[in-house]
């Protein structure tokens, strides 16, 4: 367990808020990362595991639309996923993201290790785009470590 995950519990405990989390291409792991320490019920709220389309759609209420009009990953996904972790749950912030961890499913436009990361603060989305090298373990792994770093920098 990192540092960054102690430092996320004691900021969002600092602050009586709650997180939220919806991941695609992780498949849970920041979630599991997240209640992995004793005493993570105070500040986790709840994971939303939304691997298909459908289930972005259906969980999160990620428009359909979108993800044909943009692509699974993109940074209109990534943002939807966000705002709706944080909509779906008594959560302040919320961190989502949707990727391509390979070793097959990449394209010239997204190759594999293309991920889309978005962070919702109090209702405020940001999102950023990462490209992680490595094979699939490797990039799942990174991306939650982003995810977490990248929320833990954007609370107040």
């Amino acid at each position: 367990m990192n540092a960054a995950i102690h430092d996320l519990a004691e900021r969002l405990l600092e602050l009586k808020w709650m997180m939220a989390t919806a991941e695609s291409c992780t498949g849970g792991m920041i979630a599991a990362h997240c209640t992995d320490l004793a005493g993570s019920s105070a500040w986790f709220e709840r994971g939303f595991v939304t691997y298909s389309n459908e289930a972005k759609t259906e969980l999160l209420g990620v428009p359909a639309s979108l993800i044909l009009q943009d692509g699974a990953v993109s940074a209109s996904v990534a943002r939807a996923m966000a705002l709706g972790a944080c909509y779906r749950s008594r959560a302040q912030v919320s961190v989502a993201v949707t990727g391509i961890a390979g070793p097959s499913g990449g394209s010239v436009e997204k190759p594999v290790g293309t991920v889309w990361l978005a962070w919702c603060v109090e209702g405020i989305v940001q999102t950023e785009m990462r490209l992680f090298p490595g094979d699939r373990a490797q990039i799942r792994q990174a991306t939650m470590q982003a995810a977490l770093e990248g929320l833990l920098k954007r609370l107040p």
